[in-house]
């Protein structure tokens, strides 16, 4: 009797057992998945579930991998995560209309897409390794890509293709704001480039007593490069700082720039002047056009919001 007992205690641990380490399994491996089902927003009778956040992040940082790399990529996804659920809810709304107006995407604009971008990684593997990397796969981009370009139709539907820009409007805007159209003084001129500082030295020698950088430069078998620039910081400011103090025709001391020396000449000094109205007017009419563009998108977007039901459940 008592080995009887003792068989059925043995039985029931060993049922408690296996079902606790079945129960551990289940809530182990199923847990992630509750957590990426889990319902963060609701947009009329659609849901945004934290998958659908998640892959939306991800897919920025794939386009976004097209611009920045490492550090700069990630400092660039972190500064955009607080905006991306509002940005996803604006999107599904954008859809939405896409889907009333029975709107279709030529599959061959998608494709073409995806293309462009696949050359920014260098070739087709190193694209695919990146999307593994994110736990995507190129199905994923293909339908971000496809949403991107329903949106593109339906906003320049109802936005893009009602915004009228009146030639008076460039006039008066040009005629307001005449001080945005003066350039600044330009300066061209010419630098070599130098190894090491004996020769640099021995090169500026040269150049003191002939002027002319080719003969020199022939001498020494060295190259010639030509630029122009303002001084706004479109050079180092150490290249800038010089260029700007040395007179016409002067040749500059070499400066050392990291692990080179530079020589320049002063070639041209372009003074400042104002623009006139048709070198500006592309220029006037884009920036017009696009202010009109981003108010008319904003003023849309938040009357689709006061007539949609919008709850979001996770901030």
């Amino acid at each position: 009797m008592k080995k009887e007992k003792r068989k059925i205690i043995i039985q029931s641990l060993k049922f408690l057992i296996l079902n606790f380490i079945f129960t551990f399994y289940i809530l182990h491996f199923t847990f992630p998945c509750f957590a990426q089902d889990k319902i963060i927003a609701i947009v009329n009778k659609d849901i945004i579930t934290q998958k659908d956040l998640n892959d939306f992040i991800n897919f920025m940082r794939v386009q976004l991998a097209t611009e920045y790399k490492g550090e700069q990529l990630e400092t660039k996804i972190q500064s955009m995560k607080l905006d991306l659920l509002d940005k996803l809810i604006e999107d599904r709304l954008i859809l939405q209309e896409a889907k009333k107006n029975n709107i279709k995407i030529n599959p061959d604009r998608i494709k073409a897409r995806v293309s462009e971008i696949i050359k920014h990684y260098g070739s087709d593997s190193e694209f695919q390794n990146s999307l593994a990397k994110q736990g995507l796969v190129q199905a994923d981009i293909e339908a971000k890509i496809r949403e991107q370009l329903l949106m593109y139709s339906v906003i320049d539907m109802e936005i893009r293709s009602k915004i009228i820009i009146n030639p008076g409007e460039v006039t008066d805007f040009y005629q307001e704001n005449t001080e945005k159209f003066i350039l600044p003084e330009q300066r061209e001129f010419e630098s070599i480039t130098i190894d090491n500082e004996k020769l640099a030295n021995e090169v500026f020698g040269q150049l003191k007593s002939d002027q002319e950088l080719q003969n020199v430069t022939n001498r020494y078998s060295l190259a010639v490069n030509k630029f122009s620039c303002a001084k706004n910081g479109q050079l180092r400011k150490d290249i800038e700082d010089t260029i700007f103090k040395i007179n016409l025709a002067q040749i500059s001391t070499p400066v050392k720039i990291e692990n080179n020396y530079y020589i320049f000449k002063l070639n041209n000094i372009i003074p400042p002047r104002h623009q006139n109205l048709s070198e500006v007017q592309d220029d006037i009419y884009s920036m017009l056009f696009n202010k009109k563009m981003q108010e008319a998108l904003t003023k849309w977007l938040d009357e689709l919001k006061e007539r949609s039901y919008i709850k979001i459940l996770q901030t």
